[in-house]
């Protein structure tokens, strides 16, 4: 099976999964790029997964902004703190050796998969604003958490609505639902500003990305069928996720540790 056609399948798995669970397939594409795309590099995985996880997250949100589920005063300020962060995680992540960098994104994914078998879907306050009036507690805790989700998201290469969607709530009190629509403003641009350090570093393969996402796009719309009809099964298929996450980061964390 020629490269192409691993790209598309690869893409196409990630997709599949966004449709079928929600936020966190797209952790798999740096270890898909890596290990069964054959790329050449950690860096050139993580650049290429940053231009496709950007894209993802701009037809997401689209859709979410036709709903009227973003927050878009948390949202912008969210993103601008995590700019800042996600620029200088990918600078920092460029300076390191990519050997270095598989054990680190290996020991990250057993974080999301345990996070993802923890988290509840919280309830929040579906009208919550950030205004004069709520900015003096609730501005401080959206600049610091954007700051730190921003840096893990550029040094890692990945969308980071994991670490976003809880970042959110915790910091604005808003339900998950509304956390989960604002993120995809944060996590389009944390891809945009990570995958534009990987391009002018030349670690980002262009083909490469047209396949993935084509092969997304096709995934996605096959997994949100098959999620309305496993609709009563999301739990499980969550879970499942997550257990697949952990044995990927794993082998990921093995694999790359001398």
């Amino acid at each position: 099976m020629g490269p192409d056609t691993l790209t598309i399948l690869s893409g196409s798995l990630v997709g599949l999964v966004l449709g079928l669970v929600g936020g966190g397939g797209s952790i798999l594409a740096v270890p898909l790029l890596l290990y069964v795309v054959g790329m050449p590099s950690a860096h050139a995985a993580l650049g290429t997964s940053a231009v496709a996880v950007a894209l993802s997250a701009l037809a997401n949100l689209l859709g979410a902004m036709a709903r009227g589920l973003v927050k878009w005063p948390c949202a912008l300020a969210f993103t601008a703190a995590g700019i800042v962060g996600s620029s200088a995680g990918a600078q920092l992540a460029l300076a390191m050796p990519g050997a270095r960098i598989i054990p680190l994104f290996g020991g990250l994914m057993l974080v999301v998969g345990t996070m993802m078998i923890l988290r509840k879907n919280a309830e929040g306050d579906p009208d919550v604003r950030l205004n004069i009036t709520t900015a003096r507690t609730m501005l401080p805790w959206i600049l610091g958490l954007g700051l730190a989700a921003g840096a893990l998201a550029g040094f890692f290469g990945i969308g980071g609505g994991f670490l976003i969607v809880p970042a959110l709530m915790l910091a604005t009190g808003m339900p998950i639902t509304h956390a989960i629509a604002t993120s995809l403003v944060s996590i389009t641009a944390f891809g945009l500003v990570t995958a534009g350090n990987y391009a002018l570093a030349g670690e980002v393969a262009w083909r490469t990305v047209g396949l993935f996402v084509l092969g997304g796009l096709v995934g996605g719309a096959v997994g949100q069928l098959a999620g309305g009809v496993l609709s009563r099964h999301k739990s499980l298929l969550q879970t499942a996720f997550a257990v697949a996450v952990l044995g990927v980061g794993s082998f990921m964390l093995i694999r790359g540790t001398p």
